[in-house]
């Protein structure tokens, strides 16, 4: 199965970057649209790297790559990239199914509204991971991404944002490679309806509160990390 992520970070430009990392006991079979890992196949590793708001770098990919290298991830992973500090990461769990979100919802933008001349440097990504308990085949697989952005966008209504979600989010769905296949994944289904529930609540739990991007944050008081780091594992 998937495990609780653990809060860690990396050296760069000086700075302490937060990064969340999910492990695998053993190899999961995963969907995803992330920049490293996406598409479906099976997966070791989830990894939710915060990046400052000037982040502007054309290899996303090969950046959280190296990342994964840095921290000994082996084999195939999922790798995710977010302006939110991943300290704030809220989980939700329903009837056996997890579920993790980074909420930013600086720009919240309906689907299909106009390309805007220029976006807000607000942050703006909802990263959502989500663990499954039972092998799901690669049609579920992809209506469970389907199921959790329309739960995503039902809590970004119930919170009054005028969008259905911001331009860079992104989903990742994993489940065990092996046992008997569900066929469905819709939000009426064994496994779509608590994966609904459980991201519904993740996001509408994380969006009922300030976000202030990581970057913003460090033009602050500056906190002392291990006692933040402490604090995000005794949760």
């Amino acid at each position: 199965m998937l495990t609780e992520p653990t809060l860690t970070s990396r050296a760069e430009d000086g700075r302490h970057v937060p990064l969340l990392v999910w492990r695998a006991d053993v190899p999961l079979r995963a969907v995803s649209s992330a920049p490293l890992g996406g598409g479906i196949g099976v997966r070791r590793w989830v990894l939710n790297a915060t990046v400052p708001m000037s982040y502007d770098r054309e290899d996303p990919a090969a950046h959280l790559a190296s990342i994964a290298a840095e921290l000994a991830l082996d084999g195939p992973g999922v790798g995710l990239l977010t302006g939110v500090d991943v300290t704030e990461v809220v989980a939700r769990t329903d009837a056996g199914v997890r579920a993790w979100a980074t909420v930013g919802l600086g720009t919240p933008v309906p689907a299909a509204a106009p390309t805007p001349a220029a976006l807000a440097p607000h942050v703006g990504t909802v990263n959502i991971v989500v663990y499954v308990p039972a092998r799901l085949a690669d049609s579920a697989l992809v209506n469970a991404v389907a199921t959790a952005t329309e739960a995503k966008t039902q809590a970004i209504t119930e919170l009054g944002m005028p969008g259905t979600g911001t331009p860079t989010d992104a989903v990742t769905v994993l489940c065990p490679v092996d046992g008997p296949e569900a066929a469905y994944g819709g939000p009426r289904s064994t496994w779509g309806a608590p994966l609904a529930r459980a991201v519904h609540a993740a996001v509408l739990a994380g969006g009922s509160r300030p976000v202030v991007p990581w970057s913003e944050q460090l033009r602050g008081a500056k906190s002392n990390r291990s006692a933040v780091v402490g604090a995000f594992n005794d949760r």
